[in-house]
This record gives C-alpha cells, structure tokens and sequence, in this order.
C-alpha cells in the first residue's frame, strides 16, 4: 500500500487538505513533525503513478510530498474488527473476507473487499446514503455514483435492478476497487466506472447519488443540478448534520425532500422545482 505525504506548516493545514479533498481522497491523517509548526498530512490518492503525479501536480510547488510504503500487515489490522452493515432487513454490506453463513438467504448480500485506498464503507455518510439508494431505486430507475470510492453505491444500485449503472472517481484507485467489487458481486457487465470528471458527463439521471464532502459539492453543484432529470432525485451525504446549509445554497433552486442524520452527518434528498 502507498501512503501519499504532504508537509505543510499549521496555517496551511487547511488549504492543503482541500487540495486533496477535490482529488478525491477518502480520509485524511494530521501527524505532528519536529520541525516548529511542522505537520503531515497522510492520505492515500491511489497506486498508479498517473494518480501519484496527478497529486503532485496538483500541490504544485507550494507544499512539498512524497510516497511511503506502508506495510500491509500493519495497514490492514483493522480487518479483523470489520463486522457485516445492515443497511435495511433485507440489504446487508459484507466485508469479502467474512463468513456470511448467518445471513438469511433472502437479504440481498453486497460483497465488498476495500482495496489499499479505502475503508470498508461503513462510515454513517455511506449508510444513509445507501438507505436513501434502497428507498429510492426501482426496477427501472437510471443512477449515476458520483465519487464512487470502493463502488459499494454503484454495485449496490446493479444489484437492486437490472439497469446499467454509471460510477465516476477522480481517484484511479477507486475506479480499480469499483471494477473488483462489480466483479466480485456479478454485477460488471452493468456497471460502467472510469474518472471522467462530471463535466464529461452529458447524460442525465433519475437519481444521481454524491457521496462527498461539502467543499467539492458546492465546486459541483451547478452539474449535479444538470445531470439530475428534472423529475428525479439528488442525494448528497459528506455533510455535517449542524453545518451544510452553504451546501444546499449553492444547489438551489432545487428543493429539498427529505435529510437524515446519524452520528453528527447528514444526508440530503433535493429534487427539482
């Protein structure tokens, strides 16, 4: 596994986080250096080179970084405390390595294995979001996975229909976990995934799903609202519960429908008119 490594001082910790944040990035890490008001900020941007100098490129020559190796077996102990997501009774996200021996045969089981890059997708903002997909797909029901990380909405969304499904990451590395996961849960001749950004996206959606955080949603605001049919669904998560009004000013005039909240994050059903 790659770790990408940024050194900043204290008061640029914030503009370079949002670098990083509008590449795609999943989490972030802040560790203290010697130097006086020293920081790293660790994160993982994916393992091709093309990911590597595309961050890089992107830092410019403000910050300086570089790539660590990081050792898998230490990387990946939090494996053995991964536990089965139940998203509704009949809908439950397993982790590929475990047993689903104890699941009812009538849940649908979504099989996901996170790749080097990513956590499992059991942060609270990816199970509202999947509550919101469950709730809202039909068998007919056209979806686009803006940011799609591991691919757990978009594989998700294959599994619940028989639609194709489109699924975009800036990230190279969420593309590779998207396409194994498809795979792995059957589902890739329905899934189409690469890193076009949403600019090159001139199709549009009955339900257009943004797992994201708030600084990139409101970058992307004006195409979400393009991309989202007039009579379908726009659901936002990444968001804080007390602190995302900015966020829904910057998709008006769409309205919202529905929000939901766990554990201090939000998620928002908008649609339009």
């Amino acid at each position: 596994m790659r770790a990408f490594v940024v050194i900043v001082s204290e008061i640029d910790v914030e503009a370079a986080s949002d670098v990083l944040w509008q590449l795609g990035v999943r989490a972030i890490e802040e560790r203290r250096v010697a130097e006086p008001d020293g920081v790293e900020l660790w994160t993982a941007v994916g393992h091709e080179p093309e990911a590597i100098e595309r961050a890089v490129t992107a830092l410019g020559d403000r910050w300086p970084s570089r790539v660590v190796e990081v050792v898998d077996l230490a990387a990946d102990t939090w494996r053995d405390f991964a536990a089965p997501m139940r998203v509704s009774n009949d809908l439950v996200v397993v982790p590929a390595w475990l047993d689903e021996a104890k699941i009812s045969a009538s849940t649908t089981v979504v099989r996901i294995e996170p790749g080097g890059a990513f956590g499992l997708g059991d942060h609270p903002t990816t199970l509202l979001s999947l509550q919101a997909l469950h709730r809202l797909v039909t068998t007919d029901t056209d979806v686009l996975d803006v940011g799609c990380g591991t691919g757990v909405i978009a594989v998700t969304a294959a599994l619940l229909q028989d639609r194709p499904v489109r699924a975009i990451d800036i990230a190279s590395a969420a593309v590779e976990a998207t396409i194994d996961n498809a795979d792995r849960n059957g589902v890739s001749d329905r899934i189409v995934v690469d890193t076009a950004d949403l600019t090159q996206i001139h199709d549009t959606f009955d339900l257009v799903v943004a797992n994201i955080l708030a600084p990139v949603l409101v970058s992307l605001a004006a195409d979400l609202r393009r991309v989202t049919r007039p009579a379908g669904r726009l659901v936002i998560s990444g968001i804080l519960a007390d602190s995302h009004q900015h966020v829904l000013d910057a998709l008006s005039p769409m309205r919202v429908v529905r929000t939901e909240v766990l554990d201090g994050w939000a998620s928002v059903e908008l649609r339009s008119g």
